[in-house]
């Protein structure tokens, strides 16, 4: 059983890292910070020439070096100011247009750094008189970089795993009191190098990360400066700084541990807990949108109790595992412990749901909807699992448990026995062993006279299962479960939030196209049998200007299938505009989109990813000549 139950660890590992890659290697979320308005307005026709082009958000965001790009008709950059904020307002950027402007089309290209840390961008049109036909450059440029996105991502994925294991192997040590601790010290130093390392690897990757170029250009000295004096890089920095400082104060409580108080050092490994918690909290949704500092709060309290859960449930594991000896009460102050932190989740979970989507159709019809009732439908099996494992501890530590103790304590020649009522395990006697089994029941004497001679059979009881290795299977698969649902709440912190993503589909104008459309269709093969097939997208009327897409997609016998997700971009490299995400939704037989803009004609390259089951996904593209 011992073999049974490390091969289920090392599974359990395993698939901890497929999710990892998967995750860290999938298409980007879409936009956090969604484009409200526009002057002059997206397609709009101006009398005279504006002075200024401004773009609204539906948050805060910060600006880049070379955020907003002004095209001309023939598609030559113009010589614009800086771009800025509008005084007094976070959400609103500006950049100043020459004095005189030429009659035709220009186009701006933006992107900017959204609230919650994640970069964003788009593209708009405008015309001065009357619109006019522009030429396309072929000057090679990239919008992002695969490589420095997948890195960051993977790089976001370790740290909230390290995060959970080490600061709940703290919370287990401190507050369940383990026998033996020194089978603890090799996963937590080991969580804490690995935060360390992707918390580094963090701040390396933010001005790549943004920027969209390769991850060769991370140690450029201007981009590590730039990279310090943005909330995201100083939040990186602050957590770099509190995970060396209990290594810098261990020589001094080392000398000295003896006279401080137990509950000042409690006091302050809180306090450092918490503040590793706000670097969270404070760079990711909950910076932005509404009650602020309510929304950081109940972020940090549910990090704290994820931590305190998962990586307490990683704790316990160990401990069963390697001093299963008087682990008893230790097993029953970690389900107070998970209880409380049950409760703790369900209550922030509820609040930060409630925060991000913004109404009950955003959970069905949004992709965070989707992934948020994804994790629901984990955290359902997380508590099926810790229900059971409650049932394991109760048995374990129930005074009903101490005659087996006692017998087994008897039967290897113990003659120190604990009183019948204790709860206490034997110090010295394995748990696991299976000598706990239920002993068959004695003949009373009145059945027979006197007690039957012992044989074979009435001294070889059937073999049951004890409790404590019982309970070690329904913690695995708690963890199991358990690093899901940490897969998904840090996907969730990547996708555009339910709110913002209506709040955009309200500002979005929706006119009518003329009667022609532009039909690509794109095969795939996710590499399964039966996994391949073809998307056909149409863009009506397909030129510049407002779109609506429709995409259909085909199974390998022809027939229209039906696929969980997908997705549809855009992305025009000559001018470093996109990936546009035409936004498509299931419409229940095909996917459709009412409006999308192309404010930019030349060949662009349409991507689909396409999702035909939770885990097989494949990305295809083609590119597609949209004209003026």
């Amino acid at each position: 059983m011992r073999d049974y139950t490390r091969w289920l660890g090392r599974t359990a590992a395993l698939c901890a890292g497929l999710l990892l890659l998967l995750f860290g290697t999938a298409v980007p979320a879409s936009a956090h910070a969604a484009l409200r308005g526009t002057y002059p307005a997206d397609g709009g026709v101006l009398r005279t020439a504006p002075r200024q082009v401004s773009l609204t958000f539906t948050e805060p965001v910060s600006l880049l070096a070379d955020s907003l790009r002004v095209y001309d008709p023939g598609n030559r950059r113009l010589r614009t100011g800086g771009a800025g904020h509008v005084p007094g307002r976070s959400d609103t950027v500006r950049v100043r247009l020459p004095d005189r402007l030429a009659t035709g089309t220009y186009t701006v290209a933006w992107r900017v750094v959204s609230a919650d840390s994640h970069p964003v961008s788009g593209a708009l049109t405008f015309s001065v008189g009357e619109r006019s036909a522009t030429t396309v450059g072929v000057a090679p440029d990239r919008t992002e970089d695969p490589a420095t996105t997948s890195l960051y991502g993977i790089a976001r994925y370790l740290a909230y795993l390290a995060a959970a294991l080490l600061l709940g192997t703290a919370v287990f040590v401190a507050y369940c009191r383990p026998p033996t601790r020194a089978h603890l010290r090799r996963p937590a130093l080991a969580a804490w190098w690995v935060l360390l390392a992707s918390t580094v690897v963090l701040f390396l990757l933010r001005a790549p990360y943004e920027e969209g170029v390769s991850p060769t250009q991370a140690l450029r000295l201007s981009a590590l400066g730039r990279t310090a004096t943005t909330r995201p890089g100083a939040l990186l920095l602050a957590r770099l700084a509190l995970l060396v400082l209990p290594v810098v104060c261990a020589p001094v409580l080392r000398r000295r541990h003896r006279h401080l108080p137990r509950g000042a050092v409690h006091a302050a490994a809180a306090a450092l807990a918490a503040a590793l918690a706000l670097t969270w909290a404070a760079s990711e949704h909950a910076s932005a949108g509404l009650q602020v500092l309510l929304a950081i709060a109940s972020t940090a309290l549910h990090l704290l109790a994820m931590a305190a859960w998962l990586g307490g449930l990683a704790a316990l594991l160990t401990t069963l595992r390697h001093a299963p000896e008087g682990s008893a009460g230790t097993v029953t102050r970690f389900s107070r412990l998970a209880l409380a932190s049950v409760t703790v989740l369900v209550v922030t979970g509820v609040y930060q749901s409630w925060r991000g989507l913004g109404s009950w159709q955003a959970l069905t019809g949004t992709t965070y909807g989707r992934i948020l009732l994804a994790k629901l439908a984990a955290v359902t099996l997380l508590l099926a699992a810790a229900s059971r494992s409650r049932h394991w501890t109760a048995r374990l530590a129930s005074p009903a448990a101490a005659p087996l103790r006692d017998r087994a304590a008897a039967s290897a020649g113990g003659s120190a026995l604990p009183p019948a009522d204790s709860a206490e395990p034997v110090p010295g006697r394995d748990l696991a062993s299976p000598a706990l089994a239920p002993l068959p029941a004695r003949v009373p004497a009145s059945a027979g006279g006197s007690s039957p001679p012992p044989s074979d059979a009435a001294e070889s009881p059937a073999p049951v299962e004890p409790p404590p290795e019982r309970l070690r299977r329904s913690v695995l698969a708690e963890m199991a479960v358990g690093v899901v649902v940490l897969v998904l709440t840090t996907q969730l912190t990547g996708t555009l939030p339910g709110r913002a993503a209506a709040e955009a589909a309200r500002a979005a104008a929706a006119p009518a196209g003329v009667p022609t459309a532009s039909v690509t269709t794109i095969p795939f093969d996710v590499g399964r049998p039966g996994g391949h097939g073809k998307v056909q997208i149409t863009l009506d009327p397909g030129r510049v200007g407002v779109n609506s897409v429709q995409a259909v997609v085909y199974g390998p016998d022809g027939g229209l299938a039906a696929i969980p997700e997908l997705r549809v971009t855009l992305t025009l490299s000559a001018r470093r505009i996109g990936p546009l995400d035409t936004g498509v939704t299931d419409r229940g037989g095909y996917w459709a989109a009412n409006s999308f803009n192309l404010p930019m004609p030349g060949t662009w390259t349409m991507k689909a990813t396409v999702r035909v089951s939770d885990v097989d996904q494949v990305t295809v593209s083609k590119t597609v000549r949209v004209v003026r």
